[in-house]
């Protein structure tokens, strides 16, 4: 019967071809994972459909840098990993980038279809004859699980599972079994690519929508802006920043929301994160009768503990899926179509525009007497360091913080993990990051601010740098342990502290001593004399940089945070 199917096939095509090839189509030109038993054959595949392997030293790493590749890239990312051992690794980067909104299509090599009919006691099993037992724990964290058991639907469900992973910006599961990999499919069905357009809203219920939100803004007499992370994630930056020109009204971001927005542009008023805001924004904002939020994700630390001081019925929530206007929800109507009818029809005589609060990089004005880099000065220094398209890539903790007291240059791409705040995520998700810039032959230079603490995580990331050639700037900050913590719960506490290591070293470990460059800071002046120097600014080679500072400092952002998570944790019935 087999054989006969084929045969009735106009383009007979392996499997592991054609879905290598859609993800080609797709945008995808670097594929990260592991090897294992389960997955080989497929991976043998990679090369002919223009794909490169990346590979990673541990599955967690990779999933982390799929997760960069993907927010760079504007695309998705692709990920293999081998069944059990090797996704269950690389789980918690996948829950992540299901909590961020990032699509990545994770393929898992599993046991042949034969093997899990007859329950046969296999390695990388529980023993128990359950072969479903890990799709199963993902598909809580994926859009959508393609077992690919039989070769009549196998093209159509890859389809599926690739436009769900961008229609919904979500990962997929595609569970590969060894049988299937070399099993055939129709081929012919690769001259149409997928359809990867946004679902139109049904136009009436967009009208009315549109029409409650030009009655509310058109009566506003301080109407406002906030841009958040889903503005980004959903691919509405376009008509964000339309919005802005016609409008005229000041933007705001929230730091998930970091760099969605233009903040050369005179409009831009800083970053709103309730009391975590500078006092301007966040009187401008709170004095708002009129916030238009965009892509908005209130979780505790974009909010700075749950601590805005906005209502609802001053606002209008645009989101992927749905849009709230006050009190009131319309489901199904999407942000995308909504918002560009409002700008195609809004009338800009009816506005009322307040000015923005101005915004800029205050070193200088955070200079003090001593040499010590303090976190103060630090961040708005980096404002000055940093160059027009940089992508920037902080960690969860003293960096995702500090960054909001940087002002970028135009055109800036700003990578964290704010809401699944994930420790060490950062590192993978550089090498991801300038492999994404690589493979799209832009000439980027990506920036990581990492802690000493967090790097520890996830160091060997800088070993597949190494090996692939990328040359991003490792600002590694050198405070002793875990900074965020610290603040949160015990300052003096032996749980939050590390074994120093010497960074510079593992450049050499890891087989960069003759490709790349380290420093070490310990002093403003220092710090400066490498931020102004030409050589370093280039961006040439990997560069590793310790950047030496207070143990007991943290980014003011950090403290307020820091403060309400601690009380937060505290509450009780």
């Amino acid at each position: 019967m087999a054989d006969l199917r084929v045969q009735s096939l106009r383009q007979p095509i392996a499997v592991a071809e054609y879905l290598f090839r859609r993800l080609h189509q797709v945008g995808v030109r670097s594929v990260h994972g592991l090897p294992g038993d389960y997955n080989l054959v497929a991976l043998d595949y990679l090369p002919g459909a223009g794909l490169r392997w990346v590979g990673s030293v541990n599955e967690l790493n990779a999933a982390y840098a799929a997760d960069g590749y993907a927010r760079v890239n504007n695309r998705m990312a692709a990920l293999v990993t081998t069944f059990g051992v090797g996704e269950l690794s690389a789980i918690n980067g996948v829950a992540g980038a299901f909590s961020e909104h990032i699509p990545i299509v994770h393929i898992v090599g599993c046991p042949s279809t034969i093997s899990q009919r007859n329950g046969m006691l296999l390695h990388h099993t529980l023993g128990n004859g359950d072969f479903n037992v890990f799709a199963n724990m993902s598909a809580n964290i994926s859009c959508n699980v393609a077992r690919l058991t039989n070769p009549s639907d196998i093209a159509a469900q890859i389809d599926h599972a690739i436009r769900e992973c961008w229609v919904h910006s979500r990962p997929v599961y595609v569970m590969l079994p060894t049988d299937m990999i070399e099993a055939k499919v129709e081929g012919e069905r690769l001259q149409t690519p997928i359809d990867l357009t946004e679902p139109a809203n049904e136009p009436e219920r967009e009208d009315y929508v549109v029409d409650v939100v030009l009655k509310y803004l058109h009566a506003a007499e301080r109407p406002v802006i906030l841009v958040d992370a889903c503005a980004i994630r959903h691919r509405v930056l376009e008509e964000v920043h339309d919005l802005i020109e016609k409008t005229n009204l000041p933007v705001f971001v929230t730091p998930m929301g970091k760099s969605a927005v233009n903040e050369q542009h005179p409009n831009y008023g800083g970053v709103y994160a309730g009391e975590g805001s500078r006092p301007e924004v966040k009187k401008t904002l709170e004095a708002s009768d009129l916030i238009l939020s965009i892509g908005a994700l209130k979780s505790d630390f974009n909010t700075a503990g749950f601590s805005y001081r906005t209502s609802q019925m001053q606002t209008i929530d645009f989101h992927s899926d749905h849009c709230i206007v006050r009190y009131s929800t319309y489901p199904g109507v999407r942000m995308k179509g909504v918002l560009r009818k409002v700008i195609d029809r809004l009338d800009v005589k009816q506005l009322s525009v307040q000015p923005s609060p101005s915004v800029d990089n205050e070193a200088q004005a955070n200079v003090d007497k001593t040499d010590v880099i303090s976190q103060a000065w630090f961040w708005p220094r980096v404002g000055e360091f940093l160059k027009q398209n940089d992508i920037v890539v902080t960690e969860t903790g003293t960096a995702n913080f500090g960054i909001w007291d940087t002002k970028f240059p135009q055109g800036v791409t700003a990578l964290s993990q704010v809401l699944w705040g994930s420790i060490g995520w950062s590192v993978g998700a550089c090498q991801g990051a300038a492999l994404a810039a690589q493979d799209m032959g832009a000439k980027r230079r990506t920036v990581l601010f990492v802690g000493d603490g967090s790097f520890q995580l996830t160091a060997q990331e800088l070993s597949t740098m190494i090996r692939h050639g990328l040359k991003p700037f490792l600002f590694i900050l050198c405070n002793e342990g875990y900074t965020i913590e610290r603040f949160i719960h015990g300052m003096e506490a032996e749980y939050n502290d590390i074994q120093i290591w010497d960074h510079q070293a593992l450049v050499d470990v890891f087989g960069g001593q003759k490709t790349s460059k380290k420093f070490a800071v310990r002093t403003k002046d220092e710090l400066n004399k490498l931020l102004t120097d030409a050589e370093f600014n280039a961006g040439k080679c990997l560069q590793l940089i310790e950047v030496h500072m207070p143990k007991e400092d943290a980014p003011r952002a950090l403290i307020m945070t820091a403060e309400a998570s601690a009380r937060n944790n505290a509450k009780t019935a």
